[in-house]
């Protein structure tokens, strides 16, 4: 059957993207970040799945405000980098892998969670980005390592998904991947935050206590995390620090959350700031 193995968390920021397309990664501001993601290029490297289930949010690019689904799962052959008004990243198509996302389409719909299927759609730094972090830039005629499922959450437009119905989807898609007959190592990751706010009167506050705690219940006391109530993550980590209910969809696919297997094991972590104007949180979780 297929098996999750580990799950990856990372931010998005779009700035990153721009960075390492333009080629400024070493510049004094950038190194530190980049740096604190070299032990992530090895891992993955070692560790090389078959395919990733990649948890991002999307901004605006495959779904405006005249319609943006809860969940959405991408079932497609591949997708195009999007243009996000400055032309698309100079990065690859990612190819996906239809017939595990339509298999886990069909589980977890029938686990009761509704998903929202797309057949067809552009892919922005959201996703892209973490894919540079973690496998560096392909160079020309080179692709993505692995096949990816996009899965797509509205941390958007209120009314967005609590932390604890995110958590459970984690554990349905878990259930979905384990009763895919085929032999596949999967990566999960969640994408976004860590705390960070764009607009109004607390624009660019970074609340680095808070993230610091978050990461560290992430792994330690995921039940209890996921129970946040929305206005936390809204007060402490600023109005767009709402994205990371989607690292509880990742930490709820890991094998201890219904079993009396150990905490994952972490295989990295990393914090920095800022970036932009966002706090940067990674951590990579094994299972054991």
């Amino acid at each position: 059957m297929a098996r999750i193995t580990a799950s990856v968390y990372t931010s998005h920021v779009p700035a990153i993207g721009a960075a390492l397309d333009l080629g400024r990664d070493q510049d004094d501001y950038w190194r530190p970040l980049f740096q604190g993601y070299e032990p992530s290029k090895q891992w993955m490297k070692d560790n090389k799945p078959d395919v990733i289930f990649l948890v991002y949010n999307d901004h605006a690019t495959a779904f405006s405000l005249d319609m943006i689904p809860t969940f959405a799962i991408g079932t497609a052959d591949s997708y195009t980098p999007a243009d996000e008004g400055w032309g698309p990243r100079p990065v690859p198509t990612v190819v996906g892998h239809p017939e595990l996302a339509s298999h886990i389409a069909q589980s977890v719909i029938q686990q009761d969670f509704d998903l929202t299927i797309v057949n067809k759609m552009d892919v922005d730094h959201g996703l892209t980005v973490p894919l540079s972090l973690m496998c560096g830039q392909p160079g020309p005629g080179q692709g993505w390592p692995c096949p990816v499922i996009p899965f797509a959450v509205n941390v958007v437009q209120y009314p967005v998904p609590s932390g604890q119905r995110c958590f459970n989807l984690g554990r349905a898609i878990r259930n979905a991947v384990e009763s895919f007959d085929e032999d596949l190592n999967v990566h999960i990751w969640g994408t976004g935050g860590m705390s960070h706010q764009l607009q109004g009167a607390r624009a660019g506050l970074i609340n680095k206590e808070w993230d610091l705690n978050f990461l560290d219940r992430l792994v330690d006391n995921p039940h209890g995390l996921a129970k946040m109530p929305h206005i936390d993550y809204v007060r402490e980590a600023g109005s767009e620090g709402i994205e990371l209910v989607m690292w509880l969809i990742a930490r709820g696919a890991m094998s201890d959350i219904d079993s009396p297997a150990p905490v994952p094991r972490v295989a990295h972590r990393f914090y920095h700031v800022p970036a932009s104007n966002t706090a940067v949180g990674h951590l990579i979780l094994e299972n054991q």
